[in-house]
């Protein structure tokens, strides 16, 4: 296994074996809120209604992103149904992606065994295994980014050829617009920005000339404009929304409550490199020499690379909205420079590394017992304590791999080592990943399914009082009426306000009027809300509970199982 690298055979069935295995995951987990449960929907409703232009969520405009998520989710739930996995597949199809890309492109820039380390590498990171297995916007985009990233190494090396150049080129800038159709103006301005860092920092002005600028804006146009052109002309009121409110207005300003310190995505960073945090900082370090010591005025990948990472780190930072997933594109660039440092690694560094991993599992091993003590929730205490036999699987699987790679690194088994490293690190993810499954349900409501399905006709009338149940709707397969609940719907609800029940008291004299009227009619709603029903003598019958939210239906609705009283209703 010491040239591992060398051997096609070896290296085209662990790619198959990857291919698969990260395949095989995404049907095992049941779409967890907010994120999958949003994105599922809106790529359900795009899917039922046949529009492909205004994107919705509980059948209501919703513009905060571009189309690109739900037209790919919207697509596999026309070839092959709608379910879990599909909703999914594309963010699965991304981070494979993103690996496989990763590795070519390190290969050929860095060299095959920097490039096979890359791809191990990135494939392995907590946080890019985690992001491949959840259906959101974060990798959906940084697949993109990362086409853009290593298109530009790719068309900027030394011995690429003026076709090579050329093709490359076109496909970063194609990769930008998808990036764009992705998330929104990042996918230009982060590329743009690395540029501009870059030439400062590298002195190479002639960088530019080699961008084939104007084809290159030719095909990002044909690419992402057309849509933005269409939604514009059927929802005058999208362009300020998406351009003003969602991209000035949430870097500038606090108003969406998602401040975190500045020095929160360093975190974030650290964490999401696991089982490869050892070697984060020598990496970067060494990462910075040698791209300072490239010959001038040549294009100098590795200071590309670093730079691609520091600015995104430092521009998000900045943002007066920070979310976990933000920082997601820079770990292919991150793997690069992991890679790159691995293949010239001493045996005693690439001893520390692997003593990383033993560490991990021991910390997993020490962190398992308080794992109830997460619990928020009446009841939770119970789904964490089951977890916690997971997180000590994870833990022995970390713990095993650690002590493997440590025997390789003494005997100098170099490539075995590190795909030793890999294997343990995403096995432990994904254990850790399949473990969560029964708190997913339990934040999804998958319990309360049974009793809703029982009472759902096609003229029932659902309601969702003072709370939002981003997967219940999914699973449930038809929007709600929202009461007394704007959040994230605020700018649709202005634009149709009768989509929504304002108030409580107009909640109150429609349920009444509907069951005068024989119409049946349920409700998600909060458990204080319902007590305040019941405190008011509102005619309901609770179907099911939990400790997140409570399931009502009026008198004339008709039941055909017996409802599920639970200890947590009011």
């Amino acid at each position: 296994m010491k040239e591992l690298h060398r051997n096609r055979a070896a290296m085209g069935a662990l790619a198959a074996a990857f291919v698969l295995a990260s395949l095989a995951v995404l049907a095992i987990r049941t779409l967890v809120p907010p994120d999958e449960g949003r994105y599922a929907e809106i790529a359900r409703e795009m899917f039922a209604s046949g529009d492909w232009v205004t994107t919705r969520l509980n059948g209501i405009k919703y513009f905060e992103k571009p189309p690109l998520q739900a037209w790919m989710n919207a697509l596999t739930f026309t070839l092959f149904g709608i379910g879990e996995w599909q909703a999914r597949l594309w963010t699965g199809l991304c981070g494979i992606f993103g690996v496989l890309l990763t590795g070519f492109a390190g290969t050929r820039v860095f060299g095959a065994r920097a490039g096979l380390y890359a791809a191990l590498v990135l494939g392995s990171s907590f946080y890019w295994v985690l992001g491949s297995q959840v259906d959101s916007v974060d990798m959906s985009v940084s697949g993109m980014m990362t086409l853009s990233l290593c298109a530009l190494l790719l068309a900027q090396r030394a011995d690429a050829g003026p076709a090579e150049q050329r093709n490359w080129m076109l496909a970063c800038w194609a990769g930008m617009a998808l990036a764009t159709l992705a998330k929104g103006l990042i996918g230009i301005v982060l590329p743009g920005g690395v540029l501009a860092c870059y030439t400062l920092a590298a002195r190479d002005w002639r960088l530019w000339t080699r961008l084939h600028i104007v084809k290159g804006l030719l095909l990002f146009l044909a690419i992402a404009a057309p849509w933005f052109i269409l939604v514009g002309l059927r929802n005058p009121e999208q362009p300020h929304f998406f351009f003003v409110h969602e991209h000035l207005e949430r870097f500038l300003l606090k108003e969406h409550h998602r401040e975190a310190p500045a020095w929160s995505f360093l975190v974030l960073l650290a964490a999401g490199s696991m089982p490869w945090i050892g070697m984060l900082v020598p990496s970067l370090v060494a990462g910075a020499r040698r791209g300072s010591a490239d010959a001038m005025p040549a294009f100098r990948p590795r200071l590309l690379t670093l730079v691609w990472l520091v600015f995104i780190v430092a521009f998000f930072s900045a943002s007066s909205s920070k979310l976990p997933g933000y920082i997601l594109p820079v770990f292919p660039a991150l793997a690069l420079l992991m890679g790159d440092y691995l293949a010239g690694a001493s045996r005693r560094q690439r001893m520390i590394n692997a003593a990383t991993l033993v560490l991990i599992g021991l910390a997993l091993l020490l962190a398992a017992p308080f794992a109830p003590d997460f619990a928020r929730h009446d009841g939770e205490s119970r789904l964490y304590a089951d977890f916690a036999v997971w997180i000590n699987a994870s833990g022995m699987l970390a713990l095993c791999g650690g002590i493997l790679a440590l025997w390789m690194a003494r005997h100098d088994r170099r490539d075995g080592q590190v795909l030793v490293l890999a294997v343990g690190g995403f096995l432990a993810s994904q254990v850790l990943l399949a473990g969560f499954e029964p708190l997913g349900q339990a934040r999804a409501g998958s319990a309360l399914l049974p009793a809703m399905r029982s009472v759902l006709q096609p003229a029932t009338r659902v309601y969702s009082v003072g709370l939002y149940e981003q997967s219940l709707t999914f699973y449930l397969g038809r929007p709600v009426t929202l009461v007394d609940y704007t959040d994230e719907f605020a700018f649709g609800l202005r634009q149709q306000p009768e989509l929504g029940i304002p108030d409580l008291d107009t909640f109150i004299r429609t349920w009444q009027d509907n069951s005068a009227r024989g119409i049946p009619c349920m409700a998600i709603a909060r458990a204080d809300l319902v007590f305040e029903l019941q405190h008011r003598h509102v005619p309901l019958r609770v179907l099911a509970s939990d400790a997140r939210r409570v399931v009502i239906a009026n008198p004339v609705t008709p039941i055909s199982v017996t409802p599920l009283h639970e200890s947590h209703h009011p």
